[in-house]
């Protein structure tokens, strides 16, 4: 029988103090057993029907690249799934850790399958995960923000799983990774090299890894024969405003620069602090 979201009680556990600290000193965390199992197997089963078994056969909704197909889950949209949002909110306002208790924004959920290296892909998505940082696809004014990705199936290094660099995060913005002309981001920062690589991340069902959006991350190709499954949901500051520059993630024709993100596609799942 299938799972829905909505048979589960509570969808994920609340982050440890030694978590906390973990995310801020490596810009990173793993999370096990964060997320109740029965929630996993309905969000694979979401993604399943999505996209079909092979994590290829979804529509066409315009963006295509070579690390992962992605497609959206349609979080805010589906009520089941709305109710995991809020709670990984709140556990995001947790780690962010901001001294004035700043709430979170929701900012966009992602089915983002990666193919397997060996069979060939009208879609791309089959490719290794070059190095880089989230944030500066993001066009925000202000770091904070962080992704929540989500393993469907128990996986390792063989699916193309994710390494992190120890610590990137406190190197501020590196640039976006069209403009180093070809080169890796550690020969265009050798400071990078001076840092900890982590191991490629191996999960168990409910595992989840958070990294923070300056973190630099990337991941070997999948070398299975079946799609490494995942999806990531990703929460920014509820401060944070447009700084004006094309986003890559979202049509900003509705805001001007500098403006706060609106509460009707951005809304703040966690509460800041009075």
């Amino acid at each position: 029988m299938t799972t829905t979201l909505s048979q589960t009680p509570s969808p994920c556990r609340t982050v440890s103090a030694e978590e906390i600290a973990f995310y801020d000193e490596h810009g990173w965390v793993k999370l096990r057993g964060f997320l109740r199992p029965a929630i996993v197997q309905a969000l694979l089963d979401r993604g399943i029907m999505l996209m079909g078994e092979d994590g290829a056969s979804n529509e066409d909704f315009g963006i295509r690249q070579p690390y992962f197909n992605p497609f959206p889950c349609g979080g805010l949209d589906v009520p089941e799934l709305k109710a995991l949002l809020i709670a990984v909110a709140e556990n995001a306002k947790l780690l962010m850790n901001r001294k004035c208790g700043t709430g979170v924004r929701y900012f966009f959920d992602t089915f983002v399958p990666k193919l397997p290296a060996g069979k060939a892909s009208a879609r791309g998505g089959n490719g290794p995960t070059s190095f880089h940082q989230d944030f500066i696809t993001f066009a925000m004014d202000r770091s904070g923000g962080m992704q929540f990705w989500i393993p469907l199936q128990p996986c390792g290094p063989e699916k193309g799983t994710m390494s992190f660099i120890n610590g990137s995060h406190k190197m501020g913005v590196l640039g976006n990774y069209t403009a180093y002309e070809g080169r890796d981001i550690t020969e265009v920062w050798p400071e990078l090299l001076d840092l900890e690589v982590s191991e490629p991340m191996t999960y168990e069902l409910g595992d989840v890894t958070v990294h923070n959006h300056l973190t630099v991350h990337g991941a070997g190709a999948n070398l299975s024969d079946t799609p490494r499954w995942a999806l990531i949901t990703s929460m920014l500051p509820a401060d944070a405003h447009w700084n004006g520059a094309p986003p890559e993630a979202f049509d900003p024709s509705h805001l001007k620069p500098y403006q706060l993100l609106d509460e009707d596609r951005f809304p703040t799942l966690a509460r800041g602090s009075d």
